[in-house]
């Protein structure tokens, strides 16, 4: 069975419910034998990222950038995962008020310096999420989980 790993910080409704539509989209019955784990941030740990065969990312844009809790992971796991999970997928949902520029190219950089394979585009909402954006989250957990069936 492998393992999806969705690593997410959503202190705010918006981000909550972008979380919410990915888990939906990667648990959906119809994907199976994808075991599908959720770490809060601050919560996850080398041997979540070892163990997992693709991931998630959440965070908001705080002031241009990620935030502290999911740059708190990328420093704990960087350099004990680096070797180890070259070539994995992931996807990633950010949610800010007025741009995620930034924080886009904070998760691409770092991603890219672990040799992770972006599976999926991005979801990136500004303000309030819309029905469209949640679906957009939806399919962003479906398309992820569904690349790692057996």
């Amino acid at each position: 069975m492998s393992t999806l790993l969705i690593v997410h910080h959503t202190p705010s409704p918006s981000t909550q419910a972008m979380f919410e539509a990915v888990v939906s989209g990667a648990t959906d019955p119809e994907i199976e034998g994808v075991r599908v784990v959720r770490r809060a941030a601050l919560a996850a740990t080398v041997p979540d990222v070892l163990e997992a065969d693709g991931y998630l990312l959440g965070t908001p844009a705080n002031l241009g950038y990620m935030s502290g809790a999911l740059k708190h992971f990328f420093d704990q796991i960087y350099y004990p995962c680096l070797d180890a999970t070259k070539g994995r997928p992931y996807g990633f949902f950010v949610h800010g008020n007025s741009d995620v520029a930034g924080t886009v190219r904070g998760i691409e950089a770092i991603t890219t310096g672990l040799g992770w394979e972006q599976a999926a585009a991005g979801v990136t909402v500004t303000g309030d999420p819309s029905k469209d954006d949640l679906a957009g989250c939806w399919e962003l957990g479906a398309t992820i989980a569904a690349g790692l069936m057996d």
